[in-house]
């Protein structure tokens, strides 16, 4: 009986040992496998996204939306159905480029301070020898328990009444000056520098600063961003504080006002669904781009690029 065996070109140019055929069939076993992995893989990725882009399709297909149609069916809407008019009720009623612009200064303040802040006290967390290092970072993570809640009746008495800043774009900013969260990030980020960089710098003369400025900061790019992000979604979906400090309706963040709007007068509009889907869509639009733009920094990290060898 003659079995016949259909073999590759690779196969007929030469003899092939034992091991050499058994390396061969597993890397054809793996690559198969390695394959199937990818598909599904794919497959699960893909039906992950569409369950998390879902609910910000439906809230932008619902503030477009005429009459409101809360069904399945609703979320693949007629065309003659779609309309900019929710925009315009409730750009009416509370100024909506007014509260893109205070919630803009709030949060630009808060970024600025955070990062400021956040890399000065990370950095010196992180290269520099000083007593009361360890106390201080042991101090950073206490404070990530202490919920913010505690401390807002204090701090109003101490900004609104003490220091005279109810009101004003400053008083929203002030409790949210330093984040501990922003200054944990740092620090570890500033560890994983090569230390070699700094040493050289120092023998040819450079002071902290110098170093902080010219080698550190390019070095941690993606924790500016991972920082800017992450504080980001705080103080631009941030209520209860400039709901407390501010009563003057032309200085509350869009926060305030579309849940001002939402209580007091989007029940009474033709379409409050689509009302309270449209501010929520402006609310939640520069948080999304902003994600978009910048998620690559996420995974981009290029630490040991400034070493050689």
């Amino acid at each position: 009986m003659t079995t016949t065996t259909n073999l590759t070109d690779d196969e007929l140019s030469g003899p092939e040992t034992p091991d050499a055929r058994i390396r061969t069939l597993r890397h054809r076993r793996v690559s198969g496998w390695t394959r199937t992995q990818t598909i599904v893989r794919g497959v699960v990725l893909g039906l992950g996204a569409v369950v998390f882009l879902f609910p910000f399709y439906y809230m932008v297909v619902g503030a477009l939306q005429k009459s409101p149609d809360p069904t399945i069916a609703g979320a693949f809407p007629n065309p003659a159905n779609l309309t900019f008019d929710n925009f315009v009720n409730v750009n009416e009623r509370i100024n909506l480029v007014s509260g893109l612009v205070n919630s803009g200064i709030f949060t630009g303040g808060v970024l600025l301070c955070t990062v400021v802040f956040g890399v000065l006290v990370g950095y010196a967390l992180a290269m520099m020898k000083w007593r009361g290092a360890r106390a201080t970072f042991a101090l950073a993570l206490l404070v990530q328990v202490i919920p913010f809640q505690l401390l807002q009746i204090p701090l109003y008495v101490l900004i609104a009444r003490d220091y005279g800043l109810a009101d004003t774009h400053i008083g929203m900013i002030l409790p949210f000056a330093i984040n501990s969260t922003a200054v944990i990030i740092f620090r570890q980020y500033f560890l994983q520098l090569p230390k070699e960089l700094f040493e050289a710098a120092r023998i040819d003369g450079a002071g902290e600063i110098r170093l902080l400025w010219s080698i550190a900061l390019p070095l941690v790019r993606p924790a500016l961003v991972t920082a800017v992000l992450l504080t980001f979604i705080g103080p631009w979906n941030e209520f209860l504080w400039p709901f407390l400090i501010t009563k003057d309706a032309a200085l509350q963040p869009l926060a305030v006002s579309l849940a001002n709007y939402i209580s007091t007068v989007a029940a009474s509009t033709d379409n409050p669904f689509g009302a309270i889907l449209a501010g929520a869509t402006v609310l939640a639009a520069p948080v999304v781009v902003l994600f978009i733009v910048f998620q690559r920094y996420f995974v981009s990290n290029d630490l040991g690029s400034g070493v050689k060898g």
